[in-house]
């Protein structure tokens, strides 16, 4: 059993999807796999899902996947000659349309766009690299002035900047992707570009109970309604691409510690993604910057951190997770670790679960108990043991595979699907064989059990026993 505390989210692509090296980052440390769906064919996919399934099957450990959708990504349309120069202070029109644009013209084939935007609005292209401000909305055509010049290439990506746009966080794309991936069994669906509560809502009515929804932060807007949001979701994902073109570079840090707070207090996971360890999708090591970025994350409580294309077209992707595991292990075994956890108490529901869950951390520092064995039908139990981040292995029970493919990107947690037992001294004989043979405890460790009785049934946890390893 791999004794880290934070999760590593993997992105799978050209370079990661054969089996073998699947297996190699798994084996390296990952515990949760991304599929991209902006990129790849669904028989692809399909495939991946496959071969991870066959990997947790041979290995006896339950693996979390995530289906990201591509969402309503706005691009620009294309260019004569591929691409067209935007040259400062000049004015330039944008046109809803496909066809060609150039000479001052961007086509753009969003009529939401055209829609919302009005004076003072700011759109950059690319990434970041360029932008321009809206001066005059004419129905089907925009003029704009050039702030930040620049080369723009065909099909370019273009962000919004101070309008929220009246359109679903889900295209047609995404429901035909959503349909294949649930069909697939995964177990999270992550939707792009939320801007409101009920994007959410729209996302639950399709999805059902078939998987749980991570919700990607990277729009203003859904900043701005980020509790409303998260009380909404099962977990929520910072993603710093786009939340950085939208946001000014400064506030993009603030905004993570705050998902990251809100996330844990509410006892969901929360996923740090992109730019984590850019440089190795080249280098065999990561920049120093890049290793304190990814460590401040951990020392911020996150559940998971994530690599892009570091391992989905990268030339190092086993080293990248490798170097990745280092360093969260070593933020990990930093005594100020724990001390943050231990001076930051959350705020508790009047509930046996969070007494309970209370409780574990209590003990285990006075106790110095090693691990500590929570049943749980869905996995909510486990959840609330995690969001109190105890110094000690949390080791999930569940007879649902579901439960325990998804309890593998929630920090701390080993999950392990095994039935529940059938009364009290069974439970303790089944945990005292777990203790040693799963968790490599040794005799005189003291150790926690956290269950309801009766046995089986969701939302009864009432029960916390210290017990020693025989």
């Amino acid at each position: 059993m791999q004794h880290r505390f934070t999760k590593i989210l993997a992105t799978i692509g050209p370079a990661t999807s054969a089996p073998d090296t699947l297996r190699l980052i798994h084996d390296v440390g990952v515990n949760a796999f991304r599929l991209n769906f902006s990129h790849g064919a669904h028989e692809d996919h399909a495939k991946v899902v496959k071969r991870i399934r066959q990997i947790s099957e041979d290995k006896g450990s339950p693996i979390c996947i995530v289906a990201d959708m591509q969402g309503p990504k706005l691009r620009v349309g294309p260019f004569k000659g591929g691409s067209t120069e935007l040259r400062y202070g000049s004015t330039v029109t944008l046109k809803l349309g496909d066809s060609e644009g150039g000479d001052d013209v961007i086509m753009v084939p969003h009529p939401e766009l055209f829609a919302a935007l009005e004076p003072g609005h700011v759109l950059k292209f690319d990434d970041g690299k360029l932008q321009v401000t809206v001066e005059k909305n004419l129905g089907k055509s925009i003029k704009a002035k050039v702030n930040v010049p620049g080369k723009l290439s065909n099909r370019k990506g273009l962000n919004v900047i101070g309008a929220v746009l009246p359109m679903s966080a889900m295209t047609e794309k995404d429901r035909e992707d959503m349909a294949f991936a649930l069909d697939q069994g995964v177990d999270y669906i992550a939707l792009s570009f939320v801007q409101s509560p009920q994007d959410v809502i729209d996302a639950r009515e399709i999805i059902g109970d078939r998987a749980k929804i991570i919700v990607k932060i990277e729009k203003p807007s859904a900043v701005e309604r980020l509790d409303e949001i998260l009380e909404l979701t099962d977990a929520a994902m910072v993603a710093r691409g786009d939340l950085g073109v939208e946001l000014p570079l400064e506030q993009v840090p603030v905004v993570q510690r705050r998902i990251i707070k809100k996330a844990r207090s509410l006892g969901k996971p929360v996923i740090v993604a992109t730019h984590m360890l850019e440089s190795m999708i080249d280098s065999p090591t990561p920049t120093r910057a890049e290793a304190s970025d990814v460590a401040t994350a951990v020392y911020l409580g996150t559940d998971a951190v994530m690599l892009s294309a570091e391992t989905a077209v990268g030339r190092h992707p086993a080293t990248a997770v490798a170097i990745m595991d280092r360093i969260i292990r070593a933020a990990e075994t930093d005594p100020e670790f724990w001390n943050f956890f231990r001076n930051r108490r959350l705020a508790s529901d009047a509930t046996s679960e969070d007494a309970i869950s209370h409780s574990v951390r209590g003990i285990a520092e006075i106790m110095k108990c090693k691990a500590v064995f929570g049943y749980t039908a869905s996995g909510s139990t486990v959840q609330r043991i995690s969001r109190e981040r105890p110094p000690c292995q949390i080791v999930g029970l569940t007879p649902d595979q579901a439960t325990a493919n998804r309890m593998a990107m929630t920090w701390g947690v080993h999950p392990l699907k095994t039935m529940d037992p059938s009364n009290f001294d069974e439970m303790l004989l089944h945990i005292q064989h777990l203790a040693k043979d799963y968790v490599g405890l040794e005799t005189g460790d003291k150790i926690m059990i956290s269950a309801g009785i009766p046995f089986g049934r969701p939302g009864s946890t009432d029960t916390l026993k210290v017990a020693t390893v025989d």
